[in-house]
């Protein structure tokens, strides 16, 4: 998969098969009993909804627009960078 709507009309297996093979994991959030695990590609992100009560994957969503990764921003510190 090349672009962001060839991932998104893959099947359920084949996304999390190319999440595994061909992404970088960045960042975790907690959405409710969630947890949302970010993933970059070289063309656009991925989160994968996991259910940790459950034990499994709930939902898989890709974007490339920056909006998306304002729910992540509220964990990143620039604090450590001593600007």
């Amino acid at each position: 998969m090349n672009n962001l709507k060839e991932f998104q009309n893959a099947t359920f297996e084949k996304k999390c098969d190319w999440v595994t093979a061909n992404s970088n994991y960045l960042a975790v959030r907690r959405l409710g009993e969630a947890k949302v695990y970010l993933y970059h590609t070289k063309a656009f992100f991925i989160e994968v909804y996991y259910s940790p009560t459950h034990k499994k994957i709930l939902m898989i969503n890709a974007f490339n627009s920056n909006v998306g990764l304002e729910p992540y921003t509220d964990d990143v510190s620039l604090a450590d960078l001593k600007l």
